[in-house]
């Protein structure tokens, strides 16, 4: 493929190789069992160059990921873009076994090649983005699997966490998953999505979730109920768990589906 979409294979299987042996029995059992997403963000600056990858998406990447074993892609755009729209991926995988036997499979599938040259092999003065950011996401041990929202109109929030420290960051972690705090979005009817720490990507250490609201008037009464959820003020209370510790930045980014996404 000359234009590569997917991490370098040649990484996760470095990776794999250097790490495995080392593992006990357990966590290589954890390992072939936890979900990995991809979150990928095309930068784009025309609609030419929007419906070029939506093309290739749509008609191509998904129906063949989804032969692959990959059970659901998502794929938003911006609610209120500040030029032209970025694209955003989310594809979801078994395990990190999966995702290293889904990119060898990209890599070396002809008839995918051939379908999708007008994406692949786009000349340098027409090119058919302008970059892709890249991430890799292990899915929390407290929602090892991605949840698909039911199928109706709906807004999603992508939201990321960024920390000081590679510490920091584990300890908003265990915040999630351990103290509870993932329990309170599903009580209060948040609907999220998935929750996922980046091991691969920009701006490390980092973590990213997506929740869902019917609509901009239902987001705000749900995080109105989330401050003042007795549960949450009690987590967030205590002095080790301080937001000004643990979390340095907070970016969110509302996204809509679209016609052909599958979350």
């Amino acid at each position: 493929m000359k234009r590569r979409s997917f991490v370098k294979s040649t990484l996760l299987t470095g990776v794999t190789a250097t790490v495995l042996p080392a593992m006990s029995n357990a966590t290589e059992t954890a390992l072939k069992t936890t979900e990995y997403y991809e979150l990928r963000v095309y930068n784009l600056k025309s609609p030419e160059q929007q419906k070029l990858v939506e093309d290739f998406l749509r008609d191509t990447a998904i129906p063949a990921l989804n032969h692959l074993g990959v059970k659901h892609v998502g794929v938003f755009t911006e609610m209120k873009p500040e030029s032209q729209t970025r694209l955003f991926v989310l594809i979801q995988f078994n395990s990190i076994a999966h995702f290293n036997s889904v990119t060898e499979s990209f890599d070396t599938d002809a008839q995918l090649q051939a379908k999708g040259a007008a994406y692949l092999n786009a000349p340098a003065a027409s090119p058919a983005y302008e970059r892709i950011e890249s991430s890799l996401l292990k899915a929390f041990v407290h929602m090892p699997h991605l949840e698909v929202p039911e199928n109706k109109a709906r807004i999603f929030e992508l939201r990321q966490y960024q920390s000081a420290t590679e510490a920091a960051g584990k300890k908003k972690i265990e915040m999630f998953n351990e103290e509870g705090e993932i329990d309170v979005f599903k009580r209060l009817g948040f609907k999220p999505v998935f929750w996922g720490e980046t091991v691969i990507g920009p701006q490390r250490p980092n973590l990213t979730y997506m929740i869902t609201f019917d609509d901009m008037e239902a987001k705000s009464a749900h995080w109105k109920a989330f401050g003042s959820d007795p549960e949450w003020k009690k987590i967030s209370a205590v002095p080790e768990y301080a937001d000004a510790l643990l979390v340095n930045k907070i970016t969110s980014t509302m996204l809509v589906p679209t016609a052909y996404s599958q979350i």
